[in-house]
């Protein structure tokens, strides 16, 4: 297998700066917010805090899978912070956001896996600003599906999202511990049981996926009622996790966006940068 570690020109970008970029970081730091920008080296940290938008990780930054596509710290979590949904009412006044994107840890040593802790942060946050519309990100709940997405349901609407993250064959090399068919899964049952509510997948190319299997995986996510799809670049964040195989050019990006509307995705976003919440607000005509 051949290794790619020199970046082509479309995966270069400038060093973050700003006003806005600034005074994000510096709400994050004095609020004590954890971001998936962050603890995951994100590339688009720097666009997505210079427009005054960031993902807010929940339950802590220490997950208890190992999953080599991933930066995170892998370990044993603490005790989740009982003040975290306050925090983060709190930094989406500062931000006067619109749309707000939770995340978290994945967290298997959880009996609800952290569901209850999603619910009671989206319900804080909609008590001090009740206009303010959401995304979550959850883990797989591996041991307790429906348990988590009964406990969530009290906090309806939002976009529900579970990132497949790559095709089948590749799961036991960059996602051990998770299992793709009970990912679908979730994703199925979150739309039997929420009804009406967007959901959402993404995956990453350049971990040697084949043409063929990205396809499946596309129309398996389309079989479990997926309503939106983010296909974005992989690139390695730390020196412990998977190397590139493939730099996919922008024109294959391309390619699959067009792909993934004929299958039948009503929101679609693809491309090199592209991540789960990257431009997450935009609504299905492009605009905010």
């Amino acid at each position: 297998m051949n290794i790619v570690r020199k970046l082509p020109p479309w995966l270069k970008r400038p060093l973050p700066t700003g006003k806005t970029y600034s005074r994000t970081e510096n709400l994050l730091s004095t609020i004590g917010l954890d971001t998936i920008c962050t603890n995951a080296n994100c590339p688009n940290r720097g666009e997505c805090w210079g427009r005054g938008t960031a993902t807010v990780l929940i339950l802590g930054n220490i997950c208890t899978r190992t999953c080599k596509f991933c930066s995170v710290t892998k370990g044993r979590p603490q005790n989740p912070d009982p003040q975290e949904a306050q925090k983060i009412a709190r930094l989406a006044g500062k931000l006067q956001l619109k749309y707000l994107v939770i995340t978290s840890v994945t967290r298997d040593d959880l009996p609800d896996g952290g569901a209850s802790h999603f619910r009671d942060c989206i319900n804080e946050v909609r008590w001090h600003h009740p206009r303010i519309k959401f995304e979550i990100l959850t883990p797989d709940f591996k041991h307790c599906q429906q348990k988590a997405l009964k406990i969530l349901s009290d906090a309806l609407p939002f976009v529900f999202a579970h990132n497949i993250e790559t095709v089948s064959s590749l799961y036991s090399a960059a996602r051990k511990g998770a299992d793709y068919r009970l990912s679908l899964n979730l994703l199925k049952t979150a739309k039997e049981i929420y009804g009406d509510i967007q959901t959402k997948s993404s995956i990453m190319l350049g971990l040697s996926e084949t043409d063929s299997e990205v396809e499946q995986v596309l129309q398996d996510l389309h079989d479990v009622g997926c309503d939106r799809i983010t296909i974005g670049q992989y690139l390695k964040p730390s020196k412990d996790c998977l190397d590139v195989v493939e730099y996919i050019k922008p024109e294959k990006f391309q390619w699959w966006d067009q792909r993934a509307r004929q299958l039948g995705f009503r929101w679609v976003m693809s491309g090199p940068f592209v991540r789960s919440s990257y431009f997450a607000e935009k609504s299905f005509n492009g605009n905010e």
